[in-house]
């Protein structure tokens, strides 16, 4: 292992001089692994996997809500008893929209986004040989990997997984008798997701830890990358809320197995009186978004970052507004803890408090505003190169500002009274933050994937996943706005006992062969994947001629990063089409006397080094002048 040392600007690092050279097994390699770049790959197939699940089970809730009455006997081939005479059973019905739900937002867009990116990218961005604590990296991916077992294991229990929809609300998830769902799978459920809390507070503390005191030299917060940014705060909105969300689920677990009454009072279970009496479902409620808030931009924030990232490369510009770009995460960070209210409006809530949560969430609409603009600033005339990562960080703004309009709308009060528990909040916040999440972790997997196996991925199977799941996101989502304008609610089995709802069928018939479509574009995306990682064209260093840190690493995997010393930056990390250049990028370590030839003063706004080191270059200039 290399040892640590404190240079005189105060980071913390790794020895330059000493690398990585024991001898790794299998096991060590490709098991338990401590190298931050072979975890980032464990994180990232195991999301992967955990979302081909989620997918297969979206479908099949999908095909209920399209075909209501209609029978299939491949589907109780498959599900059994949960599939009686080829339908699906209700019950079973809301525990795939449960877990479909949980998959999605913790294991795929949570732990497959920021593990996947945050160890990858973290050490490489800020100059680390590695993460602060190898092994507690490594026991992170382990604990999720873990929870991920628990939590499928759920559809091999008697009466099925837990069924009260992914936020499990009491008296539902509180009662195990309650319905089949309630039982065994919801236990599952609890100790799936305190394993998989674990797992986040150890990753969240590892990158927080590794950001402030393992930076390279030169590497100060201002020179790190928008990804880094994104990363770091993250991890510190994961460190902050994911406890308050263990603290619910213990006294869940209490309500559950100990006769406690946490959350239950005047319950009368199948005509008997259950014997709870002074607890409230809505502290449950106040637990869970205080936690599921934050949890929404710990979904988008990393792939904010990864799209920031990847539209400044390939518009070959520097990013507008870059200090803007890092206050406007630190304002979203600080904010999303005040907004958790605003889920709660029709819970009774006090008119004045419910005024207090829709101010707060209106106001946090302004960094997210700015972050839209600065994108669109730096896409305007640059030259812009179309890659599949490019692509799908277009597609997250496009997502980003048609989804975070129709918050607008759910912030307001009044209006979410209306819209709450319909169709409507579905697809706000499946544009908004499933699909732009997702379309940020693609843009990532494209852009860094030879920097995970040395290899390209293939660029025409990549414009055809984008473009077949681009428009078949819209497809899906967009009607179903004005399916919640008419009140349609959503987790119904079956709207045909419903005249009014009734006349949306051919609408969800439409909206699911526009996710089996989807879904199927998905295979060009597992088969370019898969096949790229062993045959893939060989990448050279820096395939996109980037300006930051981890492109100066060598192709070929060491644990350590660097052979010999690790780099030192001089510049900030988005130095592209500088004027009086013969490249239209300058790596970050490249220092500036070795620019200064052309007589163009450098970009001082954001790299107040240059500004003090071009003038002792004049200065040392008009000396030589003056000799002469």
């Amino acid at each position: 292992m290399s040892t640590l040392a404190v240079h005189d600007h105060g980071v913390v690092h790794h020895d330059h001089d000493q690398e990585h050279h024991h001898t790794d097994t299998f096991i060590t390699k490709y098991v338990f692994s401590q190298d931050h770049k072979m975890i980032a790959k464990q994180f990232l197939i195991t999301g992967i996997t955990m979302a081909v699940i989620a997918m297969l089970l979206s479908i099949l809730f999908r095909i209920q809500l399209a075909y209501p009455d209609k029978t299939f006997p491949l589907m109780e081939t498959l599900l059994g008893r949960f599939a009686p005479n080829g339908r699906l059973d209700p019950e079973f019905y809301l525990s795939l929209v449960t877990i479909h739900g949980t998959i999605m937002v913790f294991f795929v867009l949570t732990a497959g986004l920021s593990g996947t990116f945050s160890n990858l990218l973290i050490p490489l961005q800020v100059g680390a040989r590695d993460m602060a604590s190898p092994f507690i990296n490594m026991l992170s991916y382990w604990f999720f990997f873990t929870a991920s077992v628990i939590m499928i294991s759920s559809f091999f229990v008697q009466k099925g997984p837990a069924g009260a929809g992914w936020t499990i609300y009491p008296p539902l998830s509180a009662l195990p008798k309650a319905m089949g769902g309630s039982g065994l799978g919801m236990t599952l459920w609890l100790i799936s997701m305190v394993c998989f809390i674990a797992s986040s507070l150890m990753g969240g503390i590892n990158y927080v830890s590794t950001v402030l005191n393992m930076r390279t030299k030169g590497m100060d917060l201002w020179k790190m990358p928008l990804s880094v940014w994104a990363f770091f705060l993250t991890a510190i909105l994961g460190v902050l809320s994911f406890p308050v969300l263990v603290a619910g689920v213990v006294l869940l677990i209490f309500d559950r197995s100990f006769g406690t009454s946490f959350y239950l009072s005047d319950i009368v279970l199948n005509g008997k009186i259950m014997p709870f009496e002074g607890g409230s479902p809505i502290l449950f409620q106040h637990l869970f978004w205080f936690l599921g808030h934050p949890e929404v931009y710990i979904v988008i924030m990393p792939a904010m970052g990864i799209s920031s990232e990847v539209i400044a490369v390939n518009s070959r510009k520097p990013i507008f507004g870059y200090h803007a770009m890092v206050y406007s995460l630190i304002g979203i960070t600080t904010l999303s803890f005040i907004v958790w209210g605003h889920h709660m409006f029709v819970t009774g809530m006090n008119p004045f408090l419910g005024g207090v949560f829709m101010i707060t969430t209106l106001i946090i609409a302004v960094p997210s505003a700015v972050k839209t603009f600065n994108w669109l600033a730096t896409l305007w005339r640059g030259n812009i190169r179309f890659t599949p990562a490019m692509l799908f960080a277009i597609g997250l703004v496009s997502f980003f500002i048609s989804g975070g309009l129709t918050g607008i709308f759910l912030g307001n009060a009044a209006l979410d009274i209306n819209l709450h528990d319909t169709y409507f909040v579905v697809a706000h916040f499946h544009l908004v933050m499933g699909s732009a999440a997702i379309f940020g972790m693609l843009a990532g997997v494209y852009h860094w994937f030879p920097k995970m196996f040395g290899r390209l991925m293939d660029e025409k199977l990549g414009y055809l996943h984008f473009w077949i799941t681009f428009i078949c996101a819209y497809l899906v989502f967009f009607p179903m706005h004005f399916m919640g304008l008419d009140g349609v609610p959503r987790r119904y089995y079956a709207m045909t006992e419903f005249p009014a709802f009734n006349r949306w069928l051919s609408v969800n018939t439409f909206i699911t062969w526009a996710a089996i479509t989807a879904a199927v574009a998905q295979i060009a995306f597992l088969y370019n994947f898969i096949h790229s990682i062993f045959w893939g064209k060989k990448s050279p260093q820096n395939p996109w001629n980037s300006t930051t840190l981890e492109w100066t690493a060598p192709v070929e995997h060491i644990h350590g990063n660097w052979p010999g010393e690790i780099p030192t930056v001089y510049r900030w990390p988005y130095d592209y089409s500088k004027p009086g250049h013969d490249t239209d990028f300058i790596l970050q370590t490249t220092p500036f006397s070795e620019t200064m030839s052309s007589n163009l003063p450098h970009d001082f706004e954001d790299n107040p080094v240059g500004l003090e080191q071009y003038n002792q270059w004049a200065k040392t200039q008009r000396s030589s002048e003056e000799v002469k």
